[in-house]
Order: structure tokens, then C-alpha cells, then sequence
């Protein structure tokens, strides 16, 4: 399929809809030479899947950290119709609202570096990590609701955060319209007791430093002014609770496909018409799980927070320690873009609506970025950008690969301090899974669709 694909320009890439039957709109790639030439095949046969369903609006996006998922690749955006096309619960994800919290301070690096071995020790007891992991909340059933109806303003309501992280938070933290009794009994059991907790996987919590201001005065504006201070990058999701309701709704599209008689290249992209019962509970239910993570992730914030009070012996607010900006991952919006509404898909991206912030995390190893959106998002992209660096490696290539112990003894000699709940995290995640993060930011900067601002580099990193 790759040989299919025509050049734009030098950041941009066509897969036009003759390139095989079934296609109703062109994909689009956007990648620099090096990072195209890494994609997967399958993964852009996925691509042309999607651009094959009802109600797709063109293009179909593959973004540059993209590569091969469940239906459709991780790091990759679909627009469809909002009276004539579909909402898939396989386009959007299993992790529902997996995200990222960025928290800046007025720290220098060498006033973390002297408290950092007391710090990630300190860090790892207050946040609980790791698979299947529970948190120090003990949720009832109507709390629970609360959450999902209310998202953030449910956390700061009960101690956790302030009216400021609300502000700085995609969509205030709470998307309109989450129903809890489209919810299972099952999703809400596993909902219970994991608010508070980081997971596993590439969840991961991370001390950085700022290495690199292009863009000063959009900083100033996001409260980073110089280089060396210290900034914190917190990312994770819905856990099991966003994870069960994917579940529900994949088996309950599926017998939507065949209600409605829609014809599938891939089974796992089940989905349902917009305006049908089986599409509209699952968005309902979906933004119970993106309220639930906004909550979990702010949760986790303030205890960072009062981790740090106890580690510097000064009060959080003396530390500016202030929510930059709070972005969401694997999301469906009804977005308004250049005046029509659109049902946007994004599985391993993130919004880029100008002048908002856009977050992309690296690897344990390397850098991470904030960017800014752009109105050539809005053009090129349906207002979207990358989320991360982007697997190179499957997971059991990465155990094949790579020793735990090992990674962590790299990450000592470049200066990280990391710490997890098993070695297999390490080996999981060494940074030689990844993609370049350096190659994929070159892409979307260059591109336009998101500008740099701010680099910064790891000092100490958590993971489950």
C-alpha cells in the first residue's frame, strides 16, 4: 500500500481514494522522509479502512507518532458527517481520555536536583501505580456519578485542585452530556476504586526541566520563562473504567453493523449510524470515561502537589506550582470547525486548535514538547496533532529486546533518576521503542499544524 502514496511536499503525504476500492475519501500522512519511510505498511492499510465508512468527511489523517493499532492506528484522526456518518467506539480507543497534565513551577533544576532522590521515592508512595492498581479513594456508587457527570469540578468541589486547573483544562475538565446509566455495572466496579491511580503501560509521572524556549512570549503567557525550571508531566487515563466501557460498546456495535447493514473492511471497526441508540449511548458513556480521567488526573495533580510541600518545606502556591495545561488523548468530539459540525474521531491524538496548547510526550529517555495549534490545523487536520513520539516496537519485541534493569542504568548515566513497580515497565518502555521525538515535532512543525514552544528533558520519571 505504501508504494501508493504521493508527496505533497516534504511533510505531507497523499493516499488518494482510487489506491483501492472501497475508499469514499483520500488519507493524508503527515510525516517527514524519515518518519514515513518507518510507518508500517499495515498501518496505512488501516488508514485507507476508515476512509472506506459511512459519513467520512476527507481526509482521513495519519499523524507522524502513528503505527499499528486496534481497527485503525494509534495517532491517527477521522471527521465524519454529523447527520450522515458514523461514531465508533474502535476508532476512539480503549483508554478513553488517556492525557496529559502539564504542571509547571518556579523551581530550578538545581534546587529539584539536590531533593530528587528523596523526591521520586516520595513521589511513588503518594501516586499508586501500576496494573490493577487502587487508589487511597474510596468512592460510593453516587460519587461515582458525580464524577462522571461533573468530571473536575467534582475534585476541586471535594479538596482536589482549584477553579485555575478547571480554566487551564480542554473542555473545563467536564464534556457535557455524559449519562451514567449508559454505563455497565461492570465498568462502574472497576471505576470505583482506581480514581487517583496512575496504571501502567506508558502512563508514566515526570520531573522535567525546560531545555529549550522558541517561542517566548506564548510562553510567558503559559507562566514559562526560563530555561532550566522545572516542569512536571503527568499522563495516564480512564484506567479500567474507560477500558470496560470500549469493551461494552464494541460488542454492541458490532450488532449495530449488522442492524444497520454497514459494510466493514475490518470487523474491529464497529461502530453505529450518529443519530442511532447504539451511537449516541456510546458517546454518552464515552464522555462519563473522558470526565472521569480529567478527574483522576487532577486528583493525582494535588497530590504531586502536597508531595512536593512535604519534600521543599514550601506551600504549592509559593512553588507556582499551576496546572500549564491539561489536553485529552483518544477522544470523539463534536467539533465546529470552519463552520460545519463534524463527529471527530482522535486515537492517539490531540487537539490543536489555534492558539491552545498542544502536549506531546517523548520517551523516559528523551524530550518532551509543548506546541501551540494553529488555524492551519483547522485546514489540514480537523484541528489535530500528535500526542507522543509513537511506538516503534511492540511490547514483547521491547521484552525481547531489552532488560529492565538495564534501561533504568541508562537513564543514571544521563543524569534520570526512574523508579517502577517492576522491571518489565522499564523493558516495556525503554526509549529505543519509540520513534524520534525530535523527527515527529520536525513534522508537525514544519507542517504548520502545531508550532514549538517549549522542549523539556527528563530529571526523574515514574512509571507503573
Amino acid at each position: 500500500m505504501k508504494e501508493k502514496i504521493q508527496k505533497i511536499n516534504d511533510y505531507e503525504w497523499l493516499l488518494p481514494k482510487n489506491a483501492r476500492e472501497g475508499m469514499k475519501v483520500d488519507a493524508k500522512i503527515i510525516a517527514n522522509r524519515a518518519i514515513l519511510d518507518a510507518i508500517e505498511d499495515s498501518a496505512v492499510q488501516q488508514l485507507t479502512n476508515v476512509a472506506c465508512l459511512p459519513g467520512i468527511v476527507e481526509p482521513v489523517i495519519g499523524l507522524p507518532d502513528m503505527h499499528f493499532g486496534y481497527g485503525l492506528p494509534m495517532g491517527a484522526v477521522s471527521a465524519f458527517d454529523s447527520e450522515k456518518g458514523i461514531i465508533s467506539a474502535g476508532l476512539c480507543g480503549f483508554d478513553i481520555n488517556c492525557g496529559i497534565n502539564s504542571i509547571r513551577t518556579n523551581l530550578t533544576v538545581e534546587e529539584v536536583n539536590e531533593k530528587l532522590k528523596e523526591l521520586i521515592p516520595a513521589l511513588f508512595n503518594a501516586i499508586p501505580c501500576g496494573v490493577g492498581s487502587k487508589g487511597k479513594l474510596r468512592l460510593n456508587y453516587n460519587e461515582l456519578d458525580n464524577v462522571m457527570t461533573h468530571g473536575v469540578n467534582w475534585a476541586v468541589e471535594n479538596g482536589y485542585g482549584t477553579k485555575e486547573d478547571i480554566k487551564n483544562t480542554e473542555e473545563n475538565g467536564c464534556m457535557p452530556g455524559a449519562d451514567p446509566s449508559k454505563v455497565s455495572d461492570l465498568a462502574k466496579k472497576r471505576g470505583l476504586p482506581q480514581l487517583g491511580t496512575l496504571g501502567a503501560g506508558n502512563h508514566f509521572l515526570e520531573i522535567q526541566k525546560v531545555s529549550d524556549i522558541f517561542d517566548k512570549e506564548y510562553a510567558k503567557k503559559l507562566g514559562i520563562v526560563n530555561k532550566d525550571q522545572v516542569m512536571i508531566m503527568l499522563h495516564c487515563g480512564s484506567r479500567g473504567f474507560g477500558h470496560q466501557i470500549a469493551t461494552d460498546y464494541l460488542k454492541i456495535q458490532e450488532r449495530a453493523v449488522k442492524k444497520y447493514n454497514i459494510w466493514l473492511p475490518d470487523r474491529q471497526l464497529a461502530c453505529a449510524p450518529v443519530n442511532s441508540e447504539e451511537g449516541q449511548d456510546y458517546y454518552s458513556a464515552m464522555k462519563c470515561a473522558v470526565n472521569y480521567s480529567f478527574t483522576n488526573r487532577l486528583v493525582m495533580t494535588q497530590w504531586i502537589r502536597e508531595t512536593f510541600e512535604k519534600v521543599f518545606k514550601k506551600s504549592w502556591e509559593d512553588m507556582d506550582m499551576q496546572t500549564v495545561y491539561a489536553i485529552c488523548h483518544n477522544v470523539v468530539k463534536l467539533d465546529k470547525i470552519k463552520g460545519r459540525e463534524y463527529y471527530v474521531h482522535r486515537k492517539g491524538a490531540t487537539r490543536a486548535f489555534p492558539d491552545l496548547p498542544v502536549i506531546v510526550a517523548g520517551t523516559m529517555g528523551t524530550a518532551s514538547y509543548i506546541c501551540k495549534g494553529t488555524e492551519l490545523a483547522l485546514e489540514k487536520t480537523f484541528g489535530s496533532s500528535c500526542h507522543g513520539s509513537g511506538r516503534a516496537m511492540s511490547r514483547h519485541a521491547a521484552l525481547r529486546k531489552f532488560r529492565g534493569e538495564k534501561v533504568n542504568e541508562e537513564l543514571k548515566q544521563k543524569g534520570i533518576i526512574g523508579k517502577a513497580g517492576n522491571w518489565k515497565s522499564f523493558a516495556e518502555e525503554a526509549p529505543g521503542c519509540y520513534k524520534d521525538v525530535e523527527q515527529v515535532v520536525d513534522s508537525v512543525h514544519n507542517a504548520g499544524i502545531s508550532l514549538k514552544v517549549v522542549r523539556m528533558k527528563p530529571l526523574g520519571v515514574l512509571k507503573g
